[in-house]
């Protein structure tokens, strides 16, 4: 029924005005999402309401599964349910999903996923590339550079010119050939020739590869894998090309030529045809030519030794041929622009008036602003998108979506303030409540107290981590949070105090003249014997004066961020190497061989092969997991598991947690100090609670930073470098960091902190703060000092951002 006030139709509530809905509208009792039933990981039959077109924090200690109800509940069925709107031809084409484990999941919308993972290291891939800054920058050069260049990829540094040429023929009547025309087509790309668009060239140290003073049957070649007594080196020992037994320095010409460099050849050798090529071009394909971060450590470690990088001569380090570099805009070539910071590439932007091209400037502003906007205005469009941290990486992610029309989607954010300043913190805050006013719905990992307060909704995770967590503590306010008996209440209001005295330094380490990247000619001494901390703004220039200055020199041991590649066979059982001491131990006690305890090896369980689940590939459709029928997901035969060790098998001890795991290899009947020692590290860090055989690619980015640190710590360097130690830390667990860098000094180490966290800045017994700004107006040492000198002094950011943390 249609009247004056209002519509009625069958089923429906009533309408106030014609196209205008009331409060009590079908369509508007939509307004939560509703997660029953959820057991992702270690979360125990969670049941939460989270409210629509709001922001959501979702806080508690590490492994309390805040990221298995997110990410892998909440986020990944959105992502499912999408995939599944496509045919199922397309979806032939696409990752398969798996059905997250969950009784009922209601009210959810698109998820876009703005997580920490860091943009490919592809050697083509910079930040214009991965923003489409540089598609821009293209179209406008081409459309009013001068000189006049060409099309859009003439000014590709990924496109290659290239020429075609052919006959064309007109056929008569007959079968007579008319005429034939030779023509000659040119497609102008933008890639230097020279480097093919890299910007860089490489040439290989022949002395980290071969040992001159040596024979190939003493071992002259030093490339991993080619042992003396190995096929591979046997191959050029029996090629009849070289004499095996002649040192290399001793070598003719023509032997050097072909050891090094002969091409490929087919030879009899090592009783079989083979092809020979020279160890240059072989070792080029088979190391050099892929990316640098998918190589193993040990391969990559002599891969980064052997080569000898350089900027490209003929490019100057633009990857762009002459004829691309030769048009201008403004007095500037599109190098150039892509080379400046992204606040002065704003500037010179809005010096371009041309109204042919308005629409395209107006577009490239609002990029470069919304760079500046999220805090990345120091980055420039050249610079490689591989050595973005993870919090750079996650805001230039989150900048496609700032300016984007859409509403009533779900973002899904992973500690956005993750490598943000303090003053830094308020412009994430800030961006994140604009994505909510548009209409959606906010849901973040957190914990920070500052980004925490922001939030409509909290859902507080615990009460501890691992099998210990997986239940909801908290479901409200921010306000009522810090009332709450949960942990995340008790310390939401935490503040550090400032320590009555500091340590004395026992020397220094020196950096002179260090002008890596942004840095300004600095002359620094960092102390030996206390805990220095070097802060200052996201881009000031604190990672180029440690990683670029300490990094490398004898007895520093270094823990980054770098990602841990781990697969699903992978679990810091094996990563830390405790696994062999365990093995060793198990097959002593049984009089059997170690290798029957690997799950890699001879006591794997033949029918899923030691994965301890069966993986049924079914085309199209996702990918079916189901726990192996024979060995019930063990990942062992059963005869292996008839061996034990103080009362316990292989699988039962890998199913311990880290501290279940420290006391049993403590007791009498089942003592491996070897494996002790490395669970105590594990413990110190604050991974009790992981299991020993749980699967590495099931780790947070937090757990898998310290557990790299606990690698390290049974090293025994001097001096400990830390990059951002509080990463994916809950707020309980920053006190037991504090104390774990307390024992590492005591001992008798020096440890570098890079570190925006305040707690840690009060504690330190010495500050480097560098500034005053970021980029350009950055890389300069502002302040040196103790924490309470920082406070008092009082003139720079962090110091002004110390001393209201502390209340002084």
């Amino acid at each position: 029924m249609n009247t004056s006030t209002g519509i009625v139709t069958p089923g429906a509530e009533r309408v106030d005005a014609p196209g205008v809905a009331s409060s009590d509208h079908p369509a508007d009792r939509h307004d939560l999402i509703r997660v029953v039933g959820a057991r992702e990981n270690n979360l125990k039959d969670v049941d939460v309401e989270i409210p629509k077109r709001r922001l959501t924090a979702f806080t508690g200690v590490s492994g309390s599964g805040k990221s298995s109800l997110v990410f892998g509940t909440i986020a990944a069925e959105s992502r499912r349910l999408i995939d599944e709107t496509y045919s199922t031809f397309v979806q032939g084409f696409m990752p398969s999903l798996p059905r997250p484990d969950v009784d009922r999941l209601e009210g959810i919308t698109t998820a876009i996923l703005v997580d920490q993972e860091r943009l490919g290291a592809n050697v083509r891939s910079t930040v214009g590339t991965v923003t489409d800054a540089n598609a821009m920058l293209r179209n406008l050069f081409s459309r009013i550079g001068q000189p006049y260049v060409g099309p859009p990829p003439a000014f590709s540094f990924n496109i290659p010119t290239s020429k075609a040429s052919g006959v064309m023929s007109t056929e008569k009547a007959g079968g007579k050939v008319d005429k034939a025309v030779v023509r000659e087509q040119v497609y102008l790309g933008g890639m230097c020739p020279e480097c093919e668009g890299r910007g860089s060239v490489s040439d290989l140290d022949l002395s980290v590869i071969v040992d001159e003073s040596r024979s190939l049957n003493d071992g002259a070649i030093l490339v991993p894998g080619y042992t003396a007594d190995g096929w591979m080196v046997k191959g050029y020992a029996e090629s009849g090309f070289v004499d095996p037994d002649k040192p290399i320095k001793d070598y003719s010409a023509q032997e050097r030529e072909d050891f090094l460099y002969k091409e490929k050849t087919k030879i009899k050798a090592l009783g079989m045809n083979m092809t020979y090529q020279g160890l240059i071009p072989k070792i080029r394909e088979a190391m050099f030519s892929k990316d640098v971060e998918s190589l193993q450590p040990h391969i990559r470690r002599f891969v980064e030794a052997a080569a000898v990088f350089g900027p490209c001569p003929a490019c100057e380090g633009t990857r762009l041929n002459a004829s691309a570099r030769s048009a201008r805009i403004q007095g500037k070539n599109i190098a150039e622009v892509c080379a400046m910071q992204i606040t002065d590439a704003a500037e010179w932007a809005r010096t371009v008036d041309d109204p042919a091209v308005a629409p395209l400037v107006g577009g490239l502003l609002h990029l470069f602003d919304s760079f500046t906007d999220i805090g990345l205005g120091y980055l420039s469009l050249d610079r490689p998108a591989g050595t973005l941290s993870g919090g750079e990486a996650q805001r230039t992610k989150m900048i496609r979506h700032l300016g984007s029309a859409l509403t009533d989607v779900t973002y899904v954010f992973d500690e956005p303030t993750i490598g943000l300043h303090p003053h830094d913190i308020q412009r994430m805050n800030n961006l994140l409540i604009s994505l909510r006013d548009k209409g959606n719905t906010v849901l973040v990992v957190e914990h920070k107290p500052e980004a925490i307060a922001i939030a409509d909704h909290v859902v507080d995770l615990g009460p501890g981590a691992g099998t210990d967590g997986g239940t909801v503590c908290y479901e409200g306010t921010v306000e009522e949070l810090a009332k709450a008996d949960t942990l995340t209440g008790r310390h939401l209001g935490y503040r550090a105090r400032l320590k009555d005295a500091v340590r004395e330094a026992t020397g220094a380490l020196e950096i002179r003249g260090a002008e890596q990247n942004n840095l300004r000619h600095v002359d620094v001494d960092v102390p030996t014997g206390v805990l220095t901390v070097i802060t200052g703004v996201a881009g000031s220039g604190k990672s180029s004066l440690v990683h670029g200055n300490l990094a490398g020199r004898d007895g520093v041991v270094v823990v980054d961020q770098g990602a841990i590649k781990g697969s699903r066979r992978s679990n810091p059982a094996t990563y830390t190497g405790m696994l062999d001491a365990i093995r060793k131990a198990f097959a002593k006690a049984n009089g059997v061989k170690p290798a029957l305890f690997s799950a890699n090896s001879e006591g794997a369980c033949p029918t899923c092969k030691g994965n301890g689940m069966i993986y049924t590939e079914l085309g199209f459709m996702e990918t079916v997991a189901t726990p192996c029928e024979d060995c019930g997901g063990k990942r062992f035969q059963a005869a292996v598991l008839e061996h034990r060790l103080g009362g316990r098998n292989i699988a039962e001890v890998l199913d311990l947690s880290v501290s279940q795991a420290h006391e049993f290899f403590g007791a009498a009947e089942s003592k491996v100090p070897a494996a002790r020692t490395t669970l105590g590290h594990l413990r110190d860090v604050g991974l009790g609670y992981l299991k020993l055989g749980q699967p590495l690619n099931t780790l947070s980015g937090g757990e898998r930073q310290r557990l790299k640190l606990a690698m390290h710590m049974g090293e025994k360097g001097g001096v400990y470098l830390l990059d951002e130690p509080t990463t994916g830390l809950h707020l309980a667990d920053v006190e037991n960091l504090l104390g774990l860098l307390d024992r590492l000094v005591d001992s008798g180490r020096s440890v570098i902190v890079i570190e925006h966290h305040q707690a840690v800045m009060a504690h330190a017994d010495w500050i480097i703060d560098l500034g005053p700004g970021a980029g350009h107006d950055g890389g300069q040492v502002v302040f040196e000092g103790t924490p309470a000198d920082l406070v008092a002094d009082a003139s720079t950011l962090t110091g002004r951002h110390l001393a209201e943390y502390v209340g002084e």
